[in-house]
């Protein structure tokens, strides 16, 4: 009955407060901000052991004759190097669902500030001579601007070679498996860091994926976790949402909200 009356409540826009405190627990928690600093600076001490470790490598597609290449971070973008919160809040505050144009709109703003320690193990493995990769699902068309925001901070960003390494750039799709092994090619890969499962594993997300799949995965890889993968919170939004009503993206607003209240575990 009370699922009943919460979808009824529903308009067909999106409700503001679903997000809400989500936001604003990236936007204004002190906890958050401690995660995303302890985050790095384990990013930083495992850099420091897998430039010692000669036969390292945080990428599941790089299986063989790596271990003289030169070395190389993968990063994504948004939640990982970039806070996108300030556009989320737009979204929260006019009860918007996501548009592609204001999306856009926002990233050729430019003015996304940096995840909290982001920035000091970005200096800090480009003085011990590494590659830095981002790898985002952010379109071919914004690179450019992502580019501006990246080197409007400091972080650093080469075009020779190509280190910001955009979706349907070369062909390349959501799956970011091809462009590490694209990385994977010339440098060997000591970590990977990013806010989404899809950021350090193929095969996490889309149609037939479940949420039971996707935990075992989790299980398979255990000893990457905070070793050789980093991941950072966002509870804002990421494949685990879309899992909960099995990544049907077309579903109504009110039903993707039926099939979430479905998967709470209760007292009951």
């Amino acid at each position: 009955m009370l699922l009943l009356v919460l979808l009824s409540s529903c308009s067909t826009d999106r409700p503001s407060h679903e997000g809400l405190r989500a936001v604003l627990w990236v936007q204004t928690s002190a906890e958050y901000r401690a995660c995303a600093e302890q985050a790095y600076r384990m990013a930083k001490d495992k850099l420091d052991l897998a430039l010692r470790t000669q036969d390292w490598t945080a990428a599941p597609e790089q299986l063989k004759d790596y271990q003289d290449l030169p070395p190389a971070v993968i990063l994504d973008v948004d939640r990982t190097v970039l806070d996108n919160s300030p556009f989320q809040g737009q979204l929260v505050k006019e009860s918007r669902a996501f548009t592609r144009d204001l999306w856009e709109k926002w990233v050729y703003m430019a003015k996304a500030p940096p995840v909290p320690g982001a920035l000091e193990f970005m200096k800090y493995a480009e003085s011990m001579k590494v590659e830095i990769f981002y790898v985002t699902n952010r379109t071919v068309n914004l690179e450019q601007a992502t580019r501006n925001n990246l080197e409007k901070i400091g972080f650093p960003t080469k075009r020779e070679p190509d280190t910001v390494l955009m979706r349907k750039e070369k062909g390349w799709g959501s799956d970011k498996s091809s462009r590490r092994r694209h990385v994977a090619k010339g440098y060997r890969i000591l970590l990977l860091l990013g806010d989404d499962f899809n950021d350090f594993l193929s095969g996490v997300r889309g149609r037939g994926v479940t949420l039971e799949d996707r935990m075992r995965l989790v299980e398979q890889y255990k000893s990457y976790w905070g070793e050789k993968w980093i991941i950072l919170p966002n509870p804002v939004y990421g494949s685990w949402e879309a899992a909960l009503y099995e990544f049907e993206y077309g579903l109504p607003h009110t039903e993707k909200l039926k099939r979430e209240y479905e998967k709470l575990e209760t007292m009951e």
